[in-house]
């Protein structure tokens, strides 16, 4: 996978000595509010290993420092077309790294890996992340209604595409 690079990140592949990074994003409660229960170390590490191998990014300051990561997941049954997903430690948030690295993901996406589309899937509550993804030219295509839960508490999630 190519190292992407913006104003002021630096994305490259998601590898072991990002494992930490990954864990603190998977175990702070303000990061994981919209994404899901925390998750044992011992799961974590399952789902880390496996994203090792796709097209998942680390999100880097120019000093080096991992604050998040991104990730395209190429649909097994349509080759043209993925998910995206992202998460940013709290203290890189509010900086415009997102809006970065999602631009670089999404062009990556439509130019090096052939798709057609990219869609996102955001919980309705989760304010800051609609308006990055429609500020990025997703739109909202799919209400689903109580579909999502986290600690016993459901919540309407919202699927966004941008088309090529």
């Amino acid at each position: 996978m190519p190292v992407l690079t913006t104003s002021r990140l630096t994305l490259t592949s998601l590898c072991e000595s990002d494992w930490p990074c990954f864990l603190a994003l998977r175990t702070h409660p303000q990061v994981m509010r919209f994404m899901g229960g925390c998750l044992p170390e011992q799961s974590l590490r399952l789902k880390f290993n496996s994203r090792l191998a796709g097209n998942v990014f680390a999100i880097r300051e120019s000093q080096g420092e991992c604050v998040g990561d991104i990730g395209l997941q190429v649909s097994p049954h349509n080759p043209q077309e993925a998910d995206i997903g992202y998460a940013l430690l709290p203290q890189a948030q509010g900086k415009g790294f997102a809006q970065e690295a999602l631009t670089a993901v999404c062009d990556y996406g439509f130019t090096s890996l052939g798709l057609l589309a990219i869609n996102a899937w955001v919980l309705a509550d989760n304010i800051g992340s609609v308006r990055l993804l429609e500020k990025n030219g997703f739109k909202r295509g799919q209400v689903l209604e109580k579909a999502f839960e986290i600690n016993g508490e459901f919540y309407d999630d919202w699927v966004y595409r941008l088309e090529r």
